[in-house]
């Protein structure tokens, strides 16, 4: 809102242009979807499209709505067929592939001070901690990885020591049992957020073992989001952050 004002007020943008976009606060209505449009001011980072269980015109609508020159958009959980869609109407559209995210890039991020440090136990946890890696990197964070240092070869961790103690946060993404966030919490003072993956064998319940192994965790400063949330660990290592 200020910078819009202080455009105004330098010339750079016209009356109607600034009357049709407080006309569309707090919300747009597209009939299937209410686009937060306000969310950005509230929070300092637009609303985020959960492209799983949408068509994608639904997507492409939604993102034609949020796409301002003003905003970075972020998409999660999008497959390669979504992202092809995506990219036709959108040309600067940035697929990654082992993270399932598409961002848009429409000005520059504005790097903030600290570092998140994401961590997984195996290699099978890497695609939920890319999706952790995208969205802190483009709230405009720092972000460090240590990937494969998990408990079946706690000496492996020790090795990342120095990284630890130089972040501000720390995002754990394990599956199996989930054992490492807690070793990682009684290692640091920093605060550690830790995220369960439905990586595993049967008895892990799609992540619901490894989510009850982080919930009960006896170190202190240990969070847990959801199983599978990279996203909402990387959005809350960045709040911290900031």
């Amino acid at each position: 809102m200020k910078k819009m004002l202080e455009d105004y007020k330098k010339g750079i943008i016209p009356l109607n242009k600034i009357l049709e976009k407080l006309e569309r606060l707090p919300y747009e209505d597209l009939g299937f979807a209410k686009i937060d449009t306000h969310r950005i001011i509230r929070k300092g980072f637009p609303e985020t499209v959960y492209c799983k269980g949408k068509t994608i015109t639904q997507i492409i609508d939604i993102l034609k709505t949020m796409n301002t020159d003003d905003q970075n958009i972020l998409a999660t959980k999008a497959n390669k067929k979504i992202y092809t869609s995506i990219k036709k109407v959108f040309s600067n559209a940035e697929y990654n592939e082992e993270a399932k995210t598409i961002i848009i890039k429409n000005e520059v991020i504005k790097q903030k001070k600290g570092t998140i440090l994401v961590i997984t136990a195996g290699t099978s946890d890497i695609p939920i901690a890319e999706e952790a890696v995208v969205t802190a990197s483009i709230m405009g964070n720092t972000v460090i990885k240590a990937y494969d240092v998990g408990v079946a070869g706690i000496h492996r961790l020790f090795d990342i020591k120095d990284k630890m103690d130089q972040s501000n946060v720390i995002i754990v993404v394990a599956g199996m049992e989930g054992a490492l966030a807690s070793i990682v919490g009684g290692l640091t003072s920093k605060p550690v957020i830790a995220v369960p993956t439905s990586v595993g064998y049967g008895s892990s319940f799609q992540g619901i073992a490894p989510l009850l192994t982080m919930m009960n965790s006896c170190a202190e400063g240990v969070v847990v989001v959801n199983i599978d949330n990279g996203f909402g660990a990387g959005y809350f290592a960045s709040l911290i952050n900031r």
